[in-house]
């Protein structure tokens, strides 16, 4: 297909590796040609790159089959999750995983993304509502200034939150960066 085709959420092949387009941009210089801006992520490393093609430019794209998979519980050698589908369980390595447990409870559901019969990334939503299990009380009139105190959520992740924030609420962070977003509900 051609680079002009591409879209966010597909596979495509550079490099011999397979990667996830998580954004494109069409670019009309005032002068030179048109090329396409593409962010990529590396769906066996997790890098991420950026590239401009021509918008003649030729690519290959892959077919992953994207399946939801329940979370089930961790052990030594990684995460095992079950296919939705076929009720298969399959552990995926921590390697692949990298920090996706910090965002996953038990028995939550995401997208695996197969390639040959290998899940080779988990695809998280851009938010996750998380309950607070641990934090200092708030500080008396914190509200004047932009503090944040540490706080621990019930997957054992820790992330920083205003000091309104107590034991037993639950808090909407951002699975790429894992910051503190707002309340869940808000």
């Amino acid at each position: 297909m051609k680079s002009q085709e591409i879209r966010r959420g597909m596979a495509v092949e550079m490099d011999g590796s397979p990667w996830l387009v998580i954004s494109t941009e069409q670019v009309k210089p005032g002068k030179g040609p048109a090329y396409i801006q593409v962010k990529l992520k590396n769906l066996m490393t997790g890098s991420h790159m950026e590239k401009r093609l021509r918008t003649s430019e030729v690519i290959e794209q892959v077919n992953l089959d994207r399946r939801e998979m329940e979370y089930l519980y961790s052990e030594a050698s990684g995460g095992v999750f079950m296919d939705l589908e076929t009720y298969d369980q399959v552990t995926i390595p921590a390697d692949i995983l990298g920090n996706t447990l910090d965002f996953i409870k038990a028995n939550g559901q995401v997208t695996a993304h197969v390639l040959k019969g290998q899940v080779i990334n988990i695809e998280l939503p851009p938010v996750v509502d998380l309950e607070v299990t641990d934090t200092p009380p708030g500080i008396k009139d914190a509200t004047k200034t932009n503090q944040l105190k540490e706080a621990t959520l019930e997957t054992g992740f820790k992330t920083r939150v205003p000091p309104f924030i107590k034991i037993g609420e639950v808090v909407r962070i951002s699975t790429e960066t894992g910051d503190y977003q707002c309340r869940a509900g808000e």
